[in-house]
């Protein structure tokens, strides 16, 4: 099929309970919030309730997506996230049920965090210019917060739960430009929840053991993250990739309208721009009521800025995700 694809819709989700700096220094009454909320930029972060699952999230989103929407026009479905219903059926497949959408739906998961959302474009665009599906619904979910140690006063501080989804469509012109990846798989150990697979089954006794560096406390079941070795790993691979990608679309720096990179922290995104010498009023810094919400993060920042007139018609956003993997990924969108 030749052409483009555009996003027709974006949208997210926040679970109701919300976990604030103050009920987290409570919790850790040595905890400085003012410190931790000047470098992260979080004020509070929404978390799914205990019943509540990324695969319930995904939903939620999805209904919100094809509210006055022709969901019989609907031919695929892509669901990233890791954390999953199941190991098996893919989780994918029972969305399809619970949204209603017609049984010849293509539907399938990938497991992939930070940049899960760029990647999820590539898979949309190369289905639909193949001519295999015609509408995609791309939806990210995870629940984070059920892998975090409830002593781990680190990642409890920065993590929070949400789904996010597109509507993709073919298009006479281009909406989603050229891609850049990137994949070190030799960092895969800096970012990760060790037990739980089948290389290392979860363990009902794992004991409790001290991240190195700090305070904070966690088991081989629950996430661990090295966050020196993830800041490197961040300054050394991004950079490069935004001149690689604007270089791959025939674009320069200032012809760019709005920077959405994933929402690390504050400290690490604003690093970036600094050091890429992008301007503040072009680049999207949002993590107070939200928090990291690893593949989500990045289309919450592109509804934010459409619901405020910040990007519209016209308006060209480079978007750039890093993370566990390691892995990485950009792209231009083009509204």
């Amino acid at each position: 099929m030749t052409g483009n694809v555009r996003i027709e819709k974006t949208d997210f989700y926040l679970p109701e309970p919300v976990l604030t700096n103050r009920e987290l220094g409570n919790i850790f009454t040595d905890w400085d919030s003012g410190k931790v909320e000047s470098a992260t930029g979080i004020k509070e972060r929404h978390i799914a309730a205990e019943d509540e699952t990324a695969l319930d999230m995904a939903e939620k989103v999805g209904q919100k997506l094809l509210k006055d929407f022709d969901k019989s026009s609907i031919d695929f479905l892509i669901l990233c996230t890791q954390s999953p219903e199941y190991y098996l059926p893919t989780g994918a497949c029972i969305l399809q049920d619970r949204l209603g959408l017609k049984i010849n739906t293509g539907a399938f998961d990938f497991n992939l965090g930070c940049s899960g959302f760029v990647y999820g474009l590539a898979l949309a665009k190369g289905l639909i210019l193949s001519g295999t599906a015609q509408k995609i619904l791309f939806i990210t979910s995870d629940t984070m917060s059920k892998h975090v140690y409830k002593k781990d006063k680190g990642n409890r501080t920065v993590f929070g739960d949400a789904a996010a989804g597109v509507i993709i469509s073919h298009s006479d012109e281009e909406g989603i430009g050229e891609f850049v990846f990137g994949t070190d798989g030799s960092g895969y150990k800096n970012l990760i929840v060790p037990n739980g697979g089948l290389r290392h089954r979860y363990a009902p006794k794992a004991p409790e053991r001290e991240v190195p560096g700090t305070d904070s406390i966690r088991t081989d079941n629950h996430l661990y993250m090295n966050g020196p070795e993830i800041f490197n790993f961040t300054i050394d691979v991004v950079p490069g990739t935004v001149n690689d990608v604007l270089q791959k679309n025939r674009l320069f720096i200032d012809e760019i309208d709005y920077f959405v990179f994933h929402q690390a922290n504050k400290f690490i995104i604003n690093y970036l721009r600094k050091k890429m010498k992008i301007p503040e009023n072009k680049f999207f810094i949002d993590l107070e009521q939200t928090g990291n919400t690893v593949s989500s993060s990045i289309p919450i920042g592109l509804k934010k800025l459409q619901d405020s007139g910040a990007v519209g018609k016209g308006s060209k956003v480079l978007i750039c995700g890093f993370g566990v993997g390691y892995s990485w990924a950009a792209t231009i969108l083009k509204f």
